[in-house]
């Protein structure tokens, strides 16, 4: 795997550290871990989307939704069944344990979650405050000023 020196962006730049940080991450992940389970994200409107995550065998209860710290984190981990001990001939249904995470970008928020078919789909919006909203700056035409003219001869 081809590893990057981030290095000469850090001196180039000035206040993209959390871009740097999340390309870091991104590069230094093994991604082999990563492929459990499957998972879909859609955009479903200018400003929200749709995590759909693939959770087959796991009930509301197994699952586990958390936001802290501008990361999704989803984990689930399936109860113990203590009923009669079963032999498989064939078990292609995964139901291991599993934590997923997703970076979110600044003032996206989880809006929701729902669990049906098999599927754990989260909605997220981004809601950008007032504030930081770009607004159009009336630009006022400065007031004239008169010159006084003072008349000379000439030198010569």
């Amino acid at each position: 795997m081809r590893t990057f020196d981030l290095a000469p962006l850090h001196r180039a730049t000035v206040g993209f550290d959390q871009i740097t940080d999340m390309m870091d991450r991104i590069l230094s992940n093994d991604q082999g871990s990563q492929s459990y389970p499957p998972y879909n994200i859609e955009k479903t409107a200018d400003d929200s989307w749709r995590i759909s995550i693939a959770v087959a065998g796991f009930s509301e209860s197994d699952l586990h939704v958390e936001v802290k710290q501008n990361a999704l984190h989803v984990s689930a981990k399936k109860a113990e069944e203590d009923t009669v001990e079963r032999t498989y001939l064939h078990r292609g249904i995964a139901t291991r344990a599993f934590s997923r995470r997703f970076h979110l970008a600044d003032h996206v928020k989880v809006t929701g979650a729902a669990h049906e078919n098999g599927m754990l789909h989260i909605d997220l919006t981004r809601e950008v405050p007032e504030a930081l909203k770009p607004r159009r700056i009336e630009i006022a035409t400065a007031p004239k000023v008169e010159q006084d003219v003072i008349e000379g001869d000439k030198v010569n």
